[in-house]
């Protein structure tokens, strides 16, 4: 988006950047966001809108889309447009004030946003998703719809059960399986239902709202070391004064892809958790955020394959399908299922009939599969072609963490991580420094750096958010290159 608040009159060739409603006409979500654009303040009195064709382009919609929607804001007041002068903001139009409600704070400055978690929404597959809907819910049971079980429907853990072993090696009855709303409920069962208690070891990098959510139900969470192996889990039994010493039985990992820095745990620190939760007669908690998204090989399967008696696998559809179906699911171990039960309550109360069995649905019949084989050559482009912008643009930049996942990491000369935050928030980046992630209570020496998220912008949009991320990187005398 460009600043308008330092030149109001832009170029013919600027770049405007609008985000469309994926509903209704593209005439009246184009129309929509220039108005909000205009309301909102980021488009100023004055400014010059690009030429209808580039517009048109940068969008990815019809040229006369994008003028028949100049045309309607020209005749409601909102745009101005004269021969010789191109199309402009109407000089009469104000901006709402800063702090009138209409836009989460900070959002009009946000042009690319490169945040980790996010997958591509404009790939949600709508289509087979109202089709799975409409068969699932035409086969239900009656008693589908009565009060929910706290279990979850037969119909998904069984469909589950199969997905899981057969794709992330899962060991798993339909009986082990407890549906819930996402991996944050599936700890807020665990801990604050009163599952599980004492010290909870952790990786030395996580998301700060899971610690958050720790921190709530009373846990202490002590941070393990970390190496290019992964976490050390040696620690749990070797190191003085660790979770071992402390009363930890219970130690949460991400084997598959370590949050955030990448790479999957080594096989022999894999054994050294679950032979720690053995002697203890505790459980390792296995976070498989982004499992199926592997590019250098096939996807790393699950340690709870290695003894389902002490791991409790925690999955969810936030990466692989949409964060706004709230689905997820514990598998546990025999003896944790009727405590995770009674922590739930007798019925459901969190997800939706609709959305389990449509579900259900969509893994029994493949399309589930067929979505995510999709979705991982779309990342893995994503992948590709940000690490060929940053050879070109920035070859002093290392990119770390790139054989999985959604996200990569740019590590950073020592001390530069901050004001890289801040100049791309300058240029309308939004994306995280490493250290937004470092557990308070760490050992680790931390090492500066970028969490990049390449699966949120949309096709047209991916290119200049990675143009406006290298404008953002420490330039290379910074980099201690000669």
């Amino acid at each position: 988006m460009p600043d308008s608040r330092v030149d109001p009159v832009r170029p013919e060739g600027s770049d405007l950047h609008l985000e469309l409603s994926p509903t209704g006409p593209r005439r009246a979500a184009v129309a929509a966001a220039l108005r909000e654009a205009v309301r909102g303040g980021r488009l100023a009195p004055g400014t010059r809108l690009p030429p209808y064709r580039s517009l048109a382009v940068d969008l990815g919609v019809a040229r006369n889309t994008v003028a028949d929607a100049y045309a309607e804001l020209v005749a409601e007041g909102w745009l101005t447009a004269r021969q010789g002068s191109g199309t402009r903001v109407a000089e009469r139009v104000a901006a709402r004030p800063r702090g009138v409600p209409g836009r989460a704070a900070g959002r009009e400055a946000v042009a690319h946003d490169l945040r980790q978690g996010r997958p591509d929404a404009t790939s949600f597959p709508r289509a087979a998703w109202i089709a799975a809907v409409r068969r699932a819910v035409t086969a239900a049971p009656h008693d589908a719809f009565a009060p929910g079980d706290p279990r979850g429907r037969p119909e998904l853990r069984r469909a589950l059960a199969g997905y899981l072993a057969r794709a992330r090696g899962v060991s798993a009855s339909p009986e082990q399986i407890v549906v819930c709303a996402g991996f944050a409920h599936g700890l807020r069962l665990l801990f604050a239902g009163g599952v599980l208690s004492g010290s909870l070891a952790v990786e030395p990098y996580g998301l700060p709202f899971h610690r958050s959510i720790l921190a709530d139900a009373g846990v202490r969470t002590i941070p393990l070391g970390l190496d290019a192996r992964g976490a050390r889990t040696d620690e749990l039994v070797s190191h003085p004064g660790t979770s071992s010493s402390r009363g930890a039985r219970a130690v949460l990992l991400t084997p598959a892809h370590q949050f955030p820095t990448g790479g999957p745990l080594d096989p022999a620190r894999r054994a050294a958790a679950v032979d720690w939760a053995r002697g203890r007669a505790g459980v390792v908690l296995e976070d498989d955020y982004d499992g199926e998204f592997r590019y250098d090989r096939e996807p790393v399967g699950a340690v709870q394959g290695l003894d389902p008696d002490h791991v409790v696998y925690l999955g969810s559809v936030s990466k692989s399908l949409s964060p706004a179906i709230r689905l997820g699911w514990l598998v546990l171990p025999p003896r944790l299922v009727d405590v995770v039960l009674a922590a739930k309550g007798a019925r459901e109360a969190w997800t939706g009939v609709t959305d389990q069995l449509a579900l259900a649905e969509f893994v029994a019949s493949g399309r589930y599969d067929r979505h995510v084989r999709r979705m991982r050559q779309r990342y893995r482009a994503r992948r590709n072609l940000l690490v060929a912008v940053l050879a070109e643009r920035a070859p002093h930049v290392e990119v770390a963490g790139i054989a999985a996942g959604l996200h990569a990491v740019l590590r950073l000369p020592p001390g530069t991580e901050a004001a890289a935050v801040e100049a791309a928030g300058r240029a309308g980046v939004a994306l995280d420094g490493l250290a937004t992630f470092r557990h308070p209570g760490s050992r680790e020496p931390h090492r500066d750096g970028l969490v990049v998220g390449y699966a949120t912008p949309s096709e047209h949009r991916y290119r200049p958010a990675l143009e406006a991320l290298c404008r953002s990187l420490p330039p290379l005398s910074e980099a201690g290159v000669p």
